[in-house]
């Protein structure tokens, strides 16, 4: 058992271990003070089958965890022949199941070495872009105390080409550390004519203890299983999974012999697992019971929830498991092309409409609200703080409720490309509408062309990225000439796409902008120098379009 920290509870686990008749050989970190040392000793000095090997100092990633394994099963091999099969474990690994269980699971393997060992191109686990290099390069800093050095001496080794040769006769295994060995697998890797080339080998390879055992028991063992009988689960960082209180039920479900890593106030495991007189199960260990549990809290803790961003972890752009929550509608040009279009769509939908979100003086929340769902204000300033962060905060605030809202070439237009890019977002154009209300203004004509060449710039640029490559939006653009020929078609497309409940046929477009004029307000246009081509090749007659009948009629699209 190796342990460096939690004495208490590693004297509860060896007391355990020994209460069924199991000899311990502890090894504690040379780390450890002298003090903490000896009453630990002290502390077991009554159980006559546990004794205490010699102290090395260990470290993450280093050899001397080796050494710790090599002196401690030396002494258990020279101290107690009877020993069959040599358990490793840590001061954190909690028994799960009755010793006599796992006694009797070895008894009926009695020549099986249970440890991990797999080949660097057959394990997704490792960390830090070194899969083989870890054997053929030298790692004599700290990567936890020298990360610099760490770094540095790998980036110069690679530039050099200073690689070393694997001793002859071994292919380098990786696995977990924590194994099961026969004796005589064991005694034959410690008493090895060679282990003094292995050891100096393997002392300048990174994270020795995964590697060390893993490779050499493939020299002697006569039958390997390739799992560790020890629980031990682990995330995307490679960091272990610590158990608690609450993972009682997770753990008993495992039928695993040994767990690690638990929390040393994990009162209820403890009580649990080490006073209670558990069954003799007889089953095959299978963590893969839990496997999916672990699977979906890794996913979680990586990928998150779409539309949720924790200041905790925020991802990482393209990273963050979408953009918004749920679904949502933009309209560009419809505001501008039909009175009071916002309570209409409302009424045909029964969602919630809102003006021009990205206005540049306010947000423009539905009934002109000061503050919404979530303690959203109508502050500019706020909103374009973080623009998108904004975005998705609403559509998080009002799940199970669609959103629609204006945009265009008037608003500001940082979220123009995540609009684009989320494929949550319907978004329907009517290209060159921005013009209707600088017709109808009432403004000096030299300003009017300045501000329309400005607007189409700007709908040009937001145009590309709605076309470009990376959209995942579901898009549709007409132009205003080919919006108004059939604007009932087009409507009832949009409403379609837009899959509301309950929707009705449309039978009455709302209330047409009139474009009486409109024509020769474009000529104008080009006749001062700026050619208005978004809006399509737009009829000279307009104006007839425009107008409504005094009675109106049913309109049905087949």
């Amino acid at each position: 058992m190796l342990v460096h920290n939690a004495f208490d509870r590693a004297e509860q686990v060896v007391r355990h271990w020994a209460a069924a008749g199991c000899p311990v050989v502890i090894h504690v970190d040379k780390n450890v003070k002298f003090a903490t040392y000896d009453a630990f000793v002290k502390s077991v000095a009554d159980l006559p089958d546990v004794m205490f090997s010699k102290r090395h100092r260990c470290e993450w990633g280093t050899w001397g965890i080796v050494a710790a394994s090599q002196s401690a099963s030396s002494m258990m091999l020279n101290n107690f022949a009877d020993v069959r099969h040599v358990y490793l474990a840590s001061g954190s690994c909690l028994p799960l199941r009755p010793i006599k269980d796992l006694q009797s699971y070895l008894e009926k393997r009695p020549r099986t070495d249970f440890i991990e060992s797999a080949t660097t191109a057959d394990v997704p686990w490792t960390q830090g872009g070194l899969d083989f290099e870890r054997f053929t390069l030298r790692f004599p800093f700290s990567w936890r105390k020298h990360r610099m050095l760490f770094d540095r001496y790998v980036d110069f080794q690679r530039r050099f080409k200073m690689y070393r040769r694997v001793p002859e006769g071994i292919v380098p295994h990786m696995g977990s550390q924590w194994w099961c060995l026969t004796r005589q697998t064991l005694s034959a890797i410690l008493e090895d004519p060679d282990r003094a080339v292995y050891d100096r080998y393997f002392k300048r390879v990174w994270i020795p203890d995964e590697s060390y055992f893993q490779t050499l028991v493939r020299l002697y063992s006569q039958s390997i299983e390739s799992r560790s009988l020890t629980l031990s689960k682990f995330d995307y960082q490679g960091k272990p999974h610590i158990f608690y209180d609450d993972h009682l039920q997770l753990l008993r479900r495992s039928d695993c012999f040994v767990a690690r890593k638990i929390w040393p106030h994990a009162n209820r495991l403890y009580d649990n697992f080490l006073n209670e007189e558990n069954p003799l199960k007889g089953a095959e260990p299978n963590p893969g019971k839990i496997d999916r549990i672990f699977s979906k809290a890794v996913e979680r803790r990586t990928r998150g929830r779409a539309g949720l961003f924790m200041q905790s972890r925020l991802p990482r752009p393209g990273y963050e498991n979408g953009f918004t929550s749920a679904p949502y509608s933009v309209f560009e040009g419809f505001a501008e092309l039909f009175e009071d279009f916002e309570p209409w769509l409302g009424r045909m939908t029964g969602t919630r409409v809102h003006g021009h979100l990205y206005a540049k003086d306010r947000v423009e929340f539905e009934g002109r609200q000061k503050t919404f769902s979530g303690a959203l204000c109508d502050n500019a300033k706020l909103r374009d703080h973080h623009a998108q962060s904004f975005l998705v905060n609403l559509i998080w605030n009002t799940r199970g409720e669609r959103q629609c809202f204006q945009f265009g070439p008037m608003d500001s237009q940082l979220v123009s490309w995540d609009l684009a890019k989320d494929p949550n977002a319907q978004i329907s154009v009517i290209s060159g509408a921005w013009a209707i209300p600088l017709f109808q203004s009432n403004r000096n004509f030299s300003d009017i062309r300045a501000h329309a060449a400005e607007l189409q710039r700007i709908e040009s640029e937001h145009l590309d990225a709605l076309r470009s490559t990376w959209v995942k939006a579901r898009i549709r653009i007409w132009t205003l000439a080919d919006f108004i020929e059939t604007p009932m078609e087009a409507l009832q497309t949009v409403l379609d796409e837009m899959g509301a409940k309950n929707l009705r046929r449309v039978t009455e477009a709302p209330k047409m902008a009139d474009l009486t004029g409109f024509s020769q307000f474009l000529q104008n246009l080009k006749n001062q120098g700026m050619h208005p081509y978004l809006m399509g090749d737009f009829p000279s007659d307009a104006g007839p379009t425009a107008q409504r009948p005094s009675r109106r009629k049913p309109y049905l699209v087949r």
